[in-house]
């Protein structure tokens, strides 16, 4: 059975695929979907209440929640997204080198890892915002020279058997050149060990933005970013609690439905791990799998 119809046939990842999904589209269809500007301030409808006109409502400044809302998927996560892509795409290339040609080239890569490692990632990415300046661009920045490290270890841990196998070997005696090898046999075999940890990594990209633009180091205002609608929430959280409550369910659900789906890709491109489920419900053994994520008792 093919890892997609095996990660269909999961009922929670079926619906977690569908919510990220959804949001996607959402945020990417935004100046169609949302029914105001999202900056557009009226003071007259400051606070003011639910209505057919603004379904969630106006904040402070009489801006509609939902439009916010709905544009905040873009820093929130579509930009996320791509912060995600950049770092995994140089960590991945540079973890294919490390794992495949060794020598000099890998043991340059893996001590510039261990150094950008060796700090704990909200730290250095605090720092770097700090450095840098508060705004998207200087959050995304963080990100990818953070995460590019991980992802290069990870890669090359993957990798590294992979360059001893015998088909590896046989192409080698029959010509072929190291690129072609790599991309023939090595890229497709390590790539969903890739997948999964890059859907991990999303939900935790996402908290951090957030949390970022919450301490106001993040998106800077007007602009609408979940985090941010949560700061400025604060002040009325207690009498209007709504304004709060709707980015924050909005994050839980996104970084929810991201971690239940990587769950259950790691499941789906890792059979073993579906039949130690039902061992361990069954009362059976232990068993770590290959990938290093879960351990089923």
């Amino acid at each position: 059975m093919m890892p997609l119809k095996r990660l269909l046939k999961d009922k929670w990842a079926s619906v977690s695929l569908a919510v990220v999904a959804a949001t996607l589209l959402i945020g990417v269809f935004a100046p169609l979907l949302a029914p105001h500007s999202p900056n557009e301030a009226n003071m007259a409808l400051r606070f003011a209440g639910a209505s057919w006109s603004y379904p969630l409502g106006n904040d402070h400044l009489g801006r509609c929640i939902l439009s916010r809302l709905i544009y905040g998927i873009r820093p929130s996560v579509l930009w996320v997204l791509a912060a995600l892509g950049a770092s995994a795409s140089v960590g991945a290339a540079l973890g294919f080198a490390a794992g495949y040609f060794r020598g000099k080239i890998d043991a340059v890569i893996m001590r510039i890892c261990d150094i950008m490692l060796s700090f704990p990632g909200y730290v250095m990415t605090l720092a770097i915002v700090g450095m840098l300046g508060a705004g998207l661009t200087n959050i995304l920045v963080a990100f990818v020279m953070m995460k590019w490290a991980w992802f290069a270890r990870v890669i090359r841990s993957a990798v590294m058997p992979l360059a001893d196998a015998d088909y590896v070997k046989f192409s080698k005696v029959l010509g072929m050149g190291s690129f072609a090898i790599i991309r023939r046999h090595v890229v497709p075999v390590a790539l969903p060990e890739l997948a999964v940890i890059a859907s991990g990594a999303f939900g935790s990209m996402i908290l951090q933005i957030s949390g970022l633009s919450f301490l106001g180091l993040g998106i800077q205002a007007p602009h609408a970013e979940w985090g941010m609608m949560m700061n400025e929430a604060r002040a009325v959280m207690f009498t209007r609690p709504e304004l709060m409550l709707a980015p924050g369910l909005s994050i839980i659900t996104v970084v929810s439905a991201v971690n239940f789906l990587s769950d259950a890709l790691q499941k789906a491109i890792d059979p073993k791990l579906m039949l130690t489920g039902k061992r361990a419900k069954d009362g059976g053994g232990k068993w770590t799998s290959d990938l290093g994520k879960k351990e089923v008792a």
